[in-house]
């Protein structure tokens, strides 16, 4: 089951590039693939582990494999690189132009969007109340992710968690020859706190990162978007990974919140008796995941049965989180945990109990 959900989501990725060929939408898709550098020895051994896991699932040495530190340099020049993990069936675009050119798309066929409309609740029978008034539907698809705290009786649903982005000015033909990256596969690395970017087709370097604390009773807070003490650590990592960067300017910074579930899994739902459908909990990774989301959807509401219908997120439902103030608590100590478990094994290249204590505390 789970390597057919890995399997579907890969074809996701390709079908996303097929659907902005067909469409026209520019969206600078590339699918380079991705890799995830190992910076230390406990970076190394998680990387082959995972990679391990996922031969064993029954995934092919050319759709994932371990390389060494030579290869793993020449897809993105980094520093401090032991190896890494590459997994082929990634690509990178620039979201904003994707989802622009989707709504074009859908009105190009009568679809109407109504944007500025705040949904505050939903109700069995298919009913919304929004700050405009209240819509009836046949069936009401809930896909809020991060912002699902914001509808009555759902905020303990996902947990908001902050993820931020800078971009870097336009980088010279002398910085790209020392960074790499020529084929844009997008990167990472193997430590606990999340860090993640992309070559963009404009030649600039976008890159971001969690760290941003989790804010008690599910709060999300817009002015955190737009600069904070979390923007200048992830651009302080920036210039760690790779040096040439040091007097380059930063020229962009945002983010947003993703959704995390209570046991970091997705899932796919829909209630024809109440006519409620939802999709989401991505943990960040909902670009190929919405794709497959939405596609399963549709199945499952016109009622076709097929293989995507068939996956094991169709019907998950994941527990609440826990109330505040515990929530708040574990979400916070998770993080720092992650932090300082981090540092411990740039400091001495070993898995430490802080990171065990974060795999329970989080599990």
């Amino acid at each position: 089951a789970a390597l057919r959900q890995m399997r579907a989501l890969y074809q996701a990725v390709d079908d996303i590039g097929a659907v902005a060929a067909a469409e026209g939408i520019d969206c600078h898709y590339a699918k380079g693939g991705s890799i995830a550098w190992a910076r230390n020895p406990a970076q190394l051994e998680r990387q082959k582990s995972a990679v391990t896991a996922r031969h064993q699932l029954g995934l092919t040495e050319a759709e994932v494999r371990m390389v060494g530190a030579d290869e793993a340099r020449a897809l993105g020049n980094a520093t401090n690189v032991l190896g890494g993990r590459f997994l082929a069936p990634v690509a990178a675009l620039h979201p904003a132009r994707l989802v622009r050119g989707l709504a074009e798309a859908c009105e190009r066929r009568g679809v109407t969007i109504y944007e500025n409309t705040a949904a505050h609740s939903l109700h069995p029978g298919s009913v919304i109340t929004t700050n405009q008034g209240t819509v009836r539907a046949e069936v009401v698809v809930r896909a809020t992710e991060g912002y699902t705290r914001h509808l009555a009786g759902l905020r303990r649903a996902v947990v908001p968690m902050y993820s931020l982005m800078v971009a870097t000015e336009p980088l010279t033909d002398p910085q790209w020859e020392e960074i790499g990256l020529a084929t844009r596969p997008t990167f990472s690395d193997s430590r606990h706190m999340t860090i993640y970017g992309q070559r963009t087709a404009d030649g600039r370097l976008a890159f971001g990162g969690r760290g941003a604390p989790y804010r008690y009773g599910s709060q999300i807070d817009p002015a955190t978007e737009q600069s904070s003490s979390v923007h200048d650590a992830i651009t302080v990592t920036l210039r760690e990974l790779f040096p040439v960067l040091v007097d380059t300017a930063i020229t962009h910074r945002w983010g947003g919140v993703l959704g995390i579930p209570r046991d970091w899994a997705p899932s796919v739902r829909f209630d024809r008796d109440s006519g409620l459908a939802s999709a989401g909990g991505y943990v960040g990774d909902g670009v190929a995941a919405s794709k497959l989301a939405g596609q399963t959807l549709a199945e499952l509401i016109v009622g076709e049965t097929t293989e995507r219908t068939d996956l094991p997120w169709v019907g998950h439902q994941s527990r609440p989180w826990e109330p505040e103030p515990l929530r708040w608590l574990g979400m916070n100590a998770g993080i720092a945990l992650a932090n300082r478990g981090d540092r411990a094994e740039a400091r001495t290249g070993r898995v430490t109990w802080h990171t065990k204590a974060m795999n329970a505390l989080l599990g």
